[in-house]
């Protein structure tokens, strides 16, 4: 198995964690984006800063930036490292809260990971933060954007290659949204696939 690239599987087929002892240690970046949508209320309580539980923002920051220096916990065969920084930004639009993680080292593997979960945990953090006044979110789109460094070079992420991202655009409302329409169970049969 693992002579067709899966370099987490030994020769046997069993997991391992990938030697990065050879390496040289270089600066890595990574930077991953994800979306929390929610109805306009939420975000307006957001921005108002309004929510009950405190501020969704700041609170959601320092929940990413703690997850991104326990990512070797949470995730079996990532290698721990020494995290030189995280930032964790917000944007809030209408329907949604855009996250954003960037973490850089100076290791002999990437951060990809701790990006992805830096912004999977602040995600999460403002889901568990606006769940009481919006039970309708979805957190999607969590993609790695960028990544620097290392043997592989630069990655940038073609904004264009957001399959699926369209679904959700535009008011969220949960049951009527054109992704439940996509899964009606008795669709028009003269409709254009």
């Amino acid at each position: 198995m693992s002579d067709r690239g899966l370099t987490h599987l030994d020769p046997l087929g069993r997991a391992r964690m990938v030697d990065v002892t050879p390496k040289e240690a270089t600066h890595r970046r990574a930077i991953a984006r994800g979306r929390v949508y929610m109805k306009p209320e939420t975000t307006a309580l957001v921005a108002r800063g309004a929510v009950t539980k405190g501020d969704v923002l700041a609170v959601a920051r320092v929940a990413g930036i703690q997850s991104a220096k326990r990512t070797s916990d949470l995730i079996p065969l990532c290698h721990p490292l020494l995290v030189g920084s995280v930032y964790v930004n917000f944007r809030i639009e209408d329907h949604y809260i855009e996250v954003e993680a960037q973490v850089e080292t100076v290791d002999r593997t990437g951060v990809e990971m701790e990006a992805l979960t830096a912004c999977s945990v602040a995600a999460l953090t403002i889901y568990d933060m606006c769940k009481s006044s919006d039970r309708d979110m979805v957190i999607s789109e969590i993609a790695l954007w960028e990544k620097t460094g290392g043997r592989h070079g630069t990655y940038r992420r073609d904004p264009m290659a957001d399959v699926g991202a369209d679904v959700l655009e535009g008011p969220f409302t949960g049951g009527d949204s054109a992704f439940d329409a996509e899964f009606d169970e008795d669709p028009d049969p003269d409709a254009v696939a």
